[in-house]
C-alpha cells in the first residue's frame, strides 16, 4: 500500500531563545536529532540550535519549500508571532525522540 509522505518545516532557538533558524525536512525527528547532536556543521552547530520550538505539516515537498521560503524571508517579528501563538512558554518539542503537538488554540 502506497504511503503518504510528510514534509515539515520547523523552527529551532537556541538555549536562550534568541538565535531563530528556519528549515525544511521529510523527517523532523532525525533532523531534530542530528541539530542537537551537531552532526551538520555550519549555523546551527555554530550557534548551539538545540531546541525545537515550532513545525508546520505538508503533504507535498512543493508546497514546504515554498512555506520554509515564506517564513525565511519574513521578518523576525513575523516568526516570533508564529512561534508564540503555538508554543507560547518556548518549550522544546523535541523529547526522546519524539516531537510533541503544538498547543494550537
Amino acid at each position: 500500500m502506497y504511503e503518504e509522505r510528510q514534509y515539515y518545516v520547523y523552527i529551532m532557538t537556541n538555549k536562550t531563545n534568541n538565535v531563530l533558524y528556519t528549515g525544511m525536512t521529510n523527517d523532523l525527528v532525525r533532523r531534530v536529532w542530528e541539530h542537537k547532536e551537531k552532526l551538520i556543521k555550519g549555523f546551527t552547530s555554530r550557534y548551539n540550535i538545540t531546541k525545537l520550538v515550532y513545525y508546520e505539516i505538508f503533504g507535498t515537498a512543493y508546497d514546504a519549500i515554498a512555506r520554509e521560503k515564506q517564513i525565511k524571508g519574513g521578518s523576525r517579528k513575523k516568526k516570533l508571532d508564529l512561534i508564540k501563538k503555538v508554543n507560547p512558554h518556548w518549550k522544546d518539542l523535541y523529547n526522546d525522540g519524539e516531537i510533541l503537538p503544538l498547543e494550537l488554540e
